[in-house]
């Protein structure tokens, strides 16, 4: 049973599953949960809010669509103290798959009769596709000290700058690691990934500030009208995913002596507190450190190809990190529960920390305005860069959406869509676009997503994070 709490807020209401402990709320419009109610992403929600430990309540974003365990788009907290859970399904199997953002003292006029130069040098420059394989190789012990450290070895071999962690979510590295958990598999498939793109909705993008919604902010964050910034996303690659896949075959066989009753087996989890759950955390930090090595590296490569370009420095061009967020990652949290702070492990799967202004955690420069929060958007229309509101801290565990979320599978969209109409059409709308398969860039249809407009709407009406500008894309480069 679905009720509506305002025009961008429902809940299923506790009850309505047998074993819910909470309710799950749901934020989005009503045209929008025309199609979420058909993508069986609802019963996900319901689901998570089954897990033991779970507070408050489980969370959807308006990008909300059908993931493994939970959907994509979900949030949820447990409580550590009270035996709360730790999922890798609440993650995800691209683990820190996230987004950092590039801004330059380049204008859109200096990109005139350029941008396909550019985006070709970019992809020159940059290895992409599923299984691609970098410039940079690691041996077994200098990948151990990059899981280890995350992307300060980045900064120390030079392909990164001090001053690109300060502006990184925790500084581009998660302590409690253990290199030692990670298998001899999952090591061999990150020795020859880092610097790397991926393949399927991964990203780099050539902007353009189209918009400025909140000079203050867009200021703070070093950003203005006309200014052209690059885009990253991508994630922790091979590494990652075989991280994800030998937690979840290990908590099958070791996680029956907790006698949880999970309405889906793609919940397997174990408390947070256990051996087994500290087991999966220190492993999923480990590629969580990887991902952020890999965008570090990856933003070398591209300040690479812009030196190649315009035959100027990168620091000529001054292209400086705004931000780096994680979208699939659990974290370690304190938050009020029932008047009480509480410690929690708090899992964003395809979502997005959003800090309000005055958290400590955030680089001195953003605190009295709040966190930048990246949201693209697809490669035809535009994406967003936000700041977090306090109303986020309470009412969702700081999270808001990741992007702008399918609303069509690869399958659907490979059925539906024609390549040569779809270069033409992103052509006709001024953005360039270089693909190693193209069947990915099919997939990847502007139309197989939602409008992220609506989804940031729906996110600002909810007084979750509030707009700061919009990026327009000009070139784009994907696996």
């Amino acid at each position: 049973m679905l009720e509506k709490l305002s025009d961008y807020k429902w809940q299923i209401p506790k009850g309505s599953k047998q074993g819910q402990n909470v309710p799950g709320i749901v934020f989005a419009s009503e045209k929008m949960m025309k199609h979420i109610e058909n993508d069986n992403c609802l019963e996900q929600v319901a689901n998570v809010a089954c897990l033991p430990g779970v507070v408050t309540s489980s969370l959807a974003m308006p990008d909300i669509h059908w993931g493994y365990g939970f959907p994509i788009g979900g949030v949820a907290a447990t409580d550590i103290s009270a035996g709360g859970i730790i999922s890798p399904g609440g993650v995800g199997y691209d683990i820190n798959c996230g987004v950092m953002l590039l801004r330059s003292t380049l204008s859109r006029e200096d990109l005139i009769d350029k941008i396909e130069d550019l985006t070709g040098s970019l992809y020159n420059f940059i290895p992409t596709g599923v299984g691609s394989k970098g410039s940079i190789r690691l041996d077994d012990k200098q990948l151990k000290r990059v899981v280890k450290i995350g992307a300060k070895w980045v900064v120390e071999r030079g392909y990164g700058r001090e001053e690109d962690l300060e502006f990184m979510e925790e500084r581009g590295c998660l302590r409690e690691n253990d290199p030692k958990l990670l298998s001899y598999k999952a090591l061999k498939r990150g020795q020859p990934q880092l610097g790397t793109l991926g393949s399927g909705n991964h990203f780099i993008e050539i902007q353009v500030v189209e918009k400025v919604f909140n000079s203050l902010a867009a200021d703070q964050f070093g950003l203005c009208e006309g200014m052209i910034t690059v885009m990253i996303h991508s994630g922790s690659r091979g590494l990652g995913y075989q991280v994800c896949d030998d937690s979840i075959r290990n908590l099958r066989k070791g996680g029956s002596k907790f006698n949880f009753e999970l309405p889906d087996k793609q919940l397997v989890c174990a408390p947070f507190s256990s051996a087994l759950g500290e087991e999966y955390f220190y492993a999923m930090n480990c590629a969580a450190n990887y991902a952020w090595a890999n965008r570090l590296c990856l933003a070398h490569l591209v300040r690479g190809a812009f030196e190649k370009s315009f035959r100027k420095s990168a620091k000529h061009l001054s292209l400086e990190v705004v931000y780096d967020v994680a979208h699939n990652i659990a974290k370690i949290e304190e938050y009020e529960i029932e008047g009480k702070m509480k410690k929690l492990c708090v899992h964003r799967k395809g979502a997005t920390r959003a800090f309000p202004e005055g958290e400590k955690s955030l680089p001195e420069s953003y605190r009295k305005i709040g966190q930048p929060v990246l949201v693209p958007g697809d490669m035809g229309s535009c994406s967003y860069v936000l700041v977090g509101e306090k109303k986020a801290r309470e009412e969702t565990f700081s999270s808001v959406c990741h992007g702008a979320g399918r609303v069509m599978s690869r399958i659907e969209a490979l059925r539906r869509f024609n390549l040569s109409e779809l270069l033409a059409d992103l052509k006709d709308k001024g953005v360039f676009v270089l693909s190693y398969g193209k069947r990915t860039l099919v997939e990847e249809a502007p139309d197989a997503y939602k409008d992220v407009e609506d989804v940031v709407d729906i996110v600002e009406k909810a007084g979750l994070a509030s707009k700061v500008v919009r990026l327009k894309p000009l070139g784009v480069i994907k696996g």
